[in-house]
Order: C-alpha cells, then structure tokens, then sequence
C-alpha cells in the first residue's frame, strides 16, 4: 500500500493521468461557454512531478503567475490551483471585460473573471473524479493571487509537503477559433484520498 505519491506505481500513475485527460475535456467544454467559442483541446500533458520542476514548468520560480486556488473536502480532501502566466492572463480578460488594465495590472474587474474562469475549469476536474468514482466532494469558494510562480508553489508545499513532494501536473493548450489559451492545473490530493479513489475503480493497493 502506497504511503505517499513517490510509491504510486505505473498503473496508478496512469488512472491519475486519465481522471487528468477526463477533466481537461470537461474543462475545454465550460471554457467553450464562457468564450462562447467552439473550443478544442490539444492532448494534456499529465505529470506526476516534484515541485521543483513544476515551478520550472510555469517558467521558473521568478515568473510572474496568476494563481485560483480551490480546497476540495468531503469524501476527497485537498486542493487544485488553476495558473496562468500574465499575458495569458491579459490576453483572456480582454475578451471577457471591456476595461483597461491600470498601471499594467490587472484591473478588480478583471481579477474576478480570472477567479470565475478557474473556479469553473477547476470544477471541472473535482466533477470528473465524483462522476468517475461516485465520491461526495465539496468545493470552497475560490481563492486569486498574482506573485511568482515560487511563492504560489510554495502554497501546496506547506499544506501537503509531509506527504512527500509530488504533485499532479497538467498542462493545457486551449484553441478556438478566435482565441489560444495556455493554463496548467496542479492537483495535489490526500493520500488516504487517493487510495479511495483507487479503490472505487477497482485497482488493488
């Protein structure tokens, strides 16, 4: 029985991956709404990694990023962060809310349409697993914050880091017809959750 992420084996590595690709179709699906694009998704990259190199992945610990975090509870426990770096952060709120940035930042109104976009898109993935698993999962009220892509990290880091230092990441390409839109998704789940949520699918531990 596995005791934290690094004793995870191939095969759990790839149910992990799977609720990964289930949710960034789902997620490609609400961003369609919002944009009111049709909107595909390219195959997500699904990894399971240190934090180190998911800093490195978002561009180095200094690369300013645009973090949503969730907390997720009930019959699953942790949390997911929705990250996007700040042009496409701009790039995003533009087409959503006709005000301009104050002093290159992003303007309240702007914040907030951030904040919704990764509730929404990380719902999407805490849905996939309570439709997969048939697990009751609540989720919290969306937190924003823009700081370097080290300091978001640092965040599951703290919360979770007893249990060893890997976390799923997922990085997303998003095309529409009119728009392009990168964003990575860090989940990092219980590892007693994890376990439930092997054993609802059926994979011995």
């Amino acid at each position: 029985m596995f005791r934290n992420y690094e004793e995870l084996n191939d095969t759990q590595i790839d149910v992990l991956r799977e609720i990964g690709n289930i949710g960034a179709g789902n997620a490609a699906t609400a961003l369609a709404v919002i944009l009111d694009d049709r909107v595909e998704i390219t195959l997500p990259k699904v990894k399971i990694v240190d934090f180190d190199s998911a800093v490195d992945d978002l561009g180095g610990p200094e690369a300013m990023t645009v973090g949503v975090l969730v907390n997720f509870s009930g019959e699953a426990n942790g949390m997911i962060m929705f990250l996007l770096d700040m042009e496409d952060a701009k790039g995003i709120t533009d087409i959503l809310v006709a005000e301009d940035d104050v002093e290159n930042q992003l303007s309240e109104m702007k914040l907030s349409a951030i904040k919704e976009i990764g509730n929404i898109l990380s719902s999407s993935y805490i849905n996939s697993i309570s439709t997969l698993t048939g697990l009751t999962i609540d989720i919290s009220i969306p937190y924003i914050a823009i700081d370097m892509a080290g300091a978001l990290m640092s965040v599951p880091l703290i919360e979770f880091g007893t249990l060893g230092d890997k976390v799923m990441f997922i990085e997303e390409s998003f095309m529409g017809e009119f728009h392009h839109l990168r964003s990575n998704i860090v989940m990092f789940a219980e590892i007693e959750t994890l376990r439930t949520i092997m054993e609802r699918l059926g994979l011995e531990l």
